[in-house]
């Protein structure tokens, strides 16, 4: 039977020659995530499964990223859970704020700690993101987490797939932010429901890794149970640069079976932005009229890489963020900070009026680092737009890419690079 990228790889870690969309399949696991939001739950269930050790601890990773550095008791409680338990199972991927940490998924990818065609699994919806190595990588709840820690293995409903066929080349100022919220936009937030997303065409090889990071991303935001690109030449350069194990490398049979076909021409995109509340309410940024902004962030899994950084430097060079404008930027990674300090893109931030803050999640899900009042509009390189998502429930989110955010920043209302 033919298969797609994702189907082959359930196939081969359930030991199998061949599945089929919904079928139930046990799989063994390369990696299992948590984080201080959803790790201490899946560590309060790991004795139900009657393991005292897990099953492996150098494929466990647990990654204080969400209420870090620690807002409160409640938040310093949960981190101290996490790390006693890390600590007594003798996990290797134990991380801590400092300490080369940082948000999650990109911290993994830069560690190394995911290749191309694993099975992961994490306790954390965006999980997905690490199907921009070619690997099969979704969210799951915490008890399943407890499960994989406990087991190295969980179900997996197999899904059936989307082709979304990418061709041509991004236009200036146009990244992989413009492109997913593009696809969502066409799909919907439930268009790809228990569905892998699998990128595919000519047009991968003119994406990013970091555009690709952050397609992957979002799949989620679409319904989707995985996002998945084709681990090809810059991939398994990436791969190699971050120290990964050797890359087990699955392709889609030519007539494998897709749902349906999606046709993107990157040339043709726009700088978009996904306004309140959900990421498929999406508008061409030159057709946003005049909404004025409260505050700018910059940052978070989706878009806290180090291009991500450069792309919103290279915007607000030499210029100031409009006074009663908040900015925030959020580097995804130490390194990464460290990475931006040491090209002076810190100090054009600083020098433009934006504050920069160490790693978190923060703001992104209304936790802490730039929570929103009643009636303040937020641009965002986050992931989500939803009632109440980084505040007050009559707070609103406009998703965009680092290219706008920091364009709007600029001029105090929403706005393209193009109009500096």
């Amino acid at each position: 039977m033919a298969m797609t990228m994702s189907q082959k790889i359930l196939a081969a870690h359930a030991g199998r020659r061949e599945v089929r969309p919904g079928e139930l399949v046990m799989a063994t696991l390369d990696l299992v995530l948590g984080n201080d939001i959803t790790a201490p739950v899946a560590i309060g269930r790991f004795a139900d499964f009657g393991n005292k050790r897990v099953f492996d601890r150098d494929k466990i990773a647990l990654v204080p990223d969400h209420f870090t550095p620690n807002k409160d008791i409640k938040a310093a409680t949960q981190c101290a859970v996490m790390r006693k338990f890390g600590i007594e199972q003798g996990i290797t991927n134990l991380f801590e704020v400092g300490h080369d940490c940082g948000i999650e998924h990109a911290l993994l990818p830069e560690k190394g700690l995911v290749t191309a065609g694993d099975l992961v699994i994490g306790a954390d919806s965006h999980t997905c993101t690490y199907g921009a190595l070619g690997a099969f990588s979704t969210g799951i709840g915490s008890t399943d987490m407890a499960c994989g820690m406990a087991t190295g293995k969980t179900w997996f409903r197999v899904p059936s797939a989307i082709k979304v066929c990418l061709s041509g080349v991004l236009r200036p100022h146009v990244s992989g932010k413009d492109v997913i919220l593009h696809l969502i936009g066409l799909i919907g937030v439930d268009g790809a429901r228990y569905e892998s997303l699998e990128f595919a065409g000519p047009g991968v090889a003119a994406l990013s890794m970091d555009d690709r990071f952050t397609i992957a991303n979002m799949a989620i935001e679409a319904g989707a149970k995985n996002g998945i690109f084709p681990a090809d030449a810059a991939t398994l350069e990436y791969l190699s640069a971050h120290g990964a194990k050797k890359p087990r490398v699955f392709e889609a049979d030519p007539d494998a079976c897709y749902s349906r076909t999606v046709e993107i021409d990157l040339s043709s995109l726009e700088s978009v932005v996904a306004c309140p509340h959900l990421p498929s309410n999406v508008r061409k940024v030159s057709e946003m009229g005049d909404i004025a902004i409260d505050q700018v962030v910059i940052g978070s899994c989706t878009n806290g890489r180090l291009g991500d950084l450069r792309a919103a430097a290279a915007t607000v060079k030499g210029r100031k963020v409009k006074n009663g404008v908040r900015g925030i930027v959020i580097p995804a990674t130490q390194k990464i900070w460290l990475d931006a300090d040491r090209e002076g893109l810190l100090r054009i931030f600083v020098e433009a009026g934006f504050v920069v803050s160490a790693p978190t999640c923060g703001p992104c899900l209304g936790g802490h680092m730039g929570i929103l009042a009643k009636g303040e509009r937020c641009v965002a390189t986050t992931n989500r737009n939803f009632v109440g998502r980084m505040g007050h429930v009559e707070s609103e989110v406009y998703l965009a890419s680092p290219a706008v955010a920091a364009a709007s920043a600029v001029a105090g209302r929403i706005a393209g690079p193009d109009e500096l």
